[in-house]
């Protein structure tokens, strides 16, 4: 074997040899511009194979027949007897008994000491309470009857902070990085939380629906790390500090409702609890939703779109099919209106959807009932659920792409759909991609009608890419077929 380069390593090829044969393969990596190298001329960002090392051209990557299938989203259409849209819901708050009155009940251990999140939960929840309690005496000539703050550090990714049962309120990773750097990060942090309390529970959820992973995640501290202070504000404008990070903590796994099953469908749980139906809340924190919905018809991949809710967990018929956190949306920049992957690979290329939230979520259809299903919501932050909806993912068109020499372009929609009206062909010097093609300056007047009578109402169609199959063109160089077809179910 051996290899070469060419024009400073933008062009490249190798030569392997076997019992006498030989192959060549060959790149030109140049984003912008063809190159000619002594075989012949060949496409930027592509590679040619070449048997033998002779002239003859059996295989290049940027010019190889190609369909593309571009999925859509369709609303659940199960129930044709009413508006099938619209779902019912009821709700429970959750509820934190074990903070009230001073009350730890169920805590899991204590110690003197601020301890790791992830030791303390074992992978067993996404939240973990960390609580102490604290006599204040009015009396006291420091800590008496004086503005005190409360102040946190924490590497972890969110923090909601409790004062004899009720909420004080939060603060996020995503919320730091904005106001400190007008950035979104992904990078473990410390944050600053400053509350008016005079005695406190803390309570500290980890980071759901965050981009926190990848390697060495096992080692990162995850947690409040400390110092954990009061701070109170003397006369004179100084502050004085008590640190309580060796005071004694107790420790809680998990939540309320998850430890009930508020989100199964059998058993005694299900049968336990009374759900509020009227007064839905909206944009409240912590809350239980429940609804129910017709399993979509058909054999389409079903998701459910949570637009409109904050963050927290969703489960179908009691199984859980994930977190979600759809207030958090992804960076605006780095998306362009068109897709190009040539010169080196790097996964900032063909960035879509930029500057919107992760908020469809996969439900496998065997998780699915034959008639009603239930699906329960925990919601974190607080949202809006009457925007949730059940979906069906299908092909709702397919783009193809051949050139000349190429052979035959084979050309389907799958599932069950048929190619039902063209929205584009050209057959020539077609410029573009899928979404957005556009006229040459040479193309053949044939290959519009070639294709609707192959194509139009079959399942399948076979075409041969030539000019005497397609119809002349009068073009300098090789020709390029394209084809963007609707799909649809056949009604027939």
């Amino acid at each position: 074997m051996w290899d070469f380069n060419i024009k400073e390593g933008l062009n490249w090829a190798t030569s392997y040899d076997f019992n006498g044969s030989k192959i060549c393969s060959l790149g030109n990596a140049n984003e912008t511009n063809d190159a000619v190298i002594n075989f012949e001329e060949f496409p930027l960002g592509s590679v040619s194979v070449l048997p033998n090392c002779s002239h003859t051209e059996v295989y290049n990557t940027a010019q190889g027949n190609t369909q593309i299938s571009v999925m859509e989203r369709v609303l659940n259409g199960a129930d044709d007897s009413k508006e099938p849209y619209a779902l019912n819901w009821v709700w429970k708050p959750e509820h934190f008994t074990h903070i009230k009155n001073g009350s730890v009940k169920h805590s899991n251990l204590t110690a003197n000491e601020l301890l790791d999140q992830k030791l303390v939960t074992n992978d067993t929840s996404d939240y973990l309470w960390y609580m102490i309690s604290l006599d204040h005496i009015s009396t006291d000539p420091i800590w008496g009857n004086k503005e005190i703050a409360l102040r946190v550090n924490t590497n972890g990714h969110i923090l909601h902070a409790f004062v004899n049962g009720k909420h004080m309120g939060n603060l996020h990773l995503l919320t730091i990085s904005l106001l400190n750097s007008g950035k979104r990060a992904a990078k473990n942090g410390q944050f600053s939380f400053t509350f008016e309390t005079k005695s406190f529970n803390l309570k500290h959820g980890v980071a759901v629906g965050l981009q926190n992973y990848g390697q060495f995640f096992d080692e990162v501290d995850v947690g409040i790390h400390g110092p954990v202070q009061l701070i109170a504000r003397v006369e004179n404008g100084t502050e004085v500090m008590k640190d309580l990070s060796k005071n004694e903590w107790t420790y809680k796994v998990g939540i309320d409702g998850m430890h009930k099953g508020k989100y199964k469908i059998t058993g005694h749980h299900a049968a336990k609890y009374k759900w509020n139906t009227r007064d839905i809340p909206n944009g409240r924190m912590f809350i239980w939703y429940k609804t129910t919905f017709k399993a979509p018809l058909g054999t389409d991949p079903v998701v459910v779109d949570l637009m409109g809710l904050g963050k927290g967990h969703a489960w179908v018929n009691g199984k859980s099919i994930g977190r979600y956190w759809s207030s958090y949306s992804s960076d605006e920049i780095g998306c362009s209106p068109t897709c190009n992957y040539r010169g080196a690979y790097t996964d900032k290329k063909c960035l879509t959807n930029c500057g919107l939230p992760s908020q469809r979520y996969h439900v496998p259809r065997s998780f699915l009932q034959a008639d009603d299903n239930v699906l329960v919501l925990f919601d974190e932050f607080g949202g809006e659920p009457n925007n949730v909806n059940l979906q069906t993912v299908t092909i709702g068109k397919v783009c193809a792409n051949a050139h000349q020499g190429g052979g035959t372009l084979e050309l389907s929609c799958q599932g069950g759909k048929i190619p039902s009206n063209l929205r584009f062909v050209s057959f020539g010097d077609p410029q573009g991609t899928c979404g957005s093609f556009s006229r040459g300056i040479c193309e053949s007047p044939l290959a519009f009608s070639v294709i609707e009578e192959a194509c139009i109402g079959k399942e399948e169609c076979s075409i041969d890419v030539t000019e005497g199959n397609l119809g002349p063109t009068s073009c300098w160089a090789p020709n390029r077929l394209v084809v963007e077809v609707d799909c649809s179910y056949n009604v027939y």
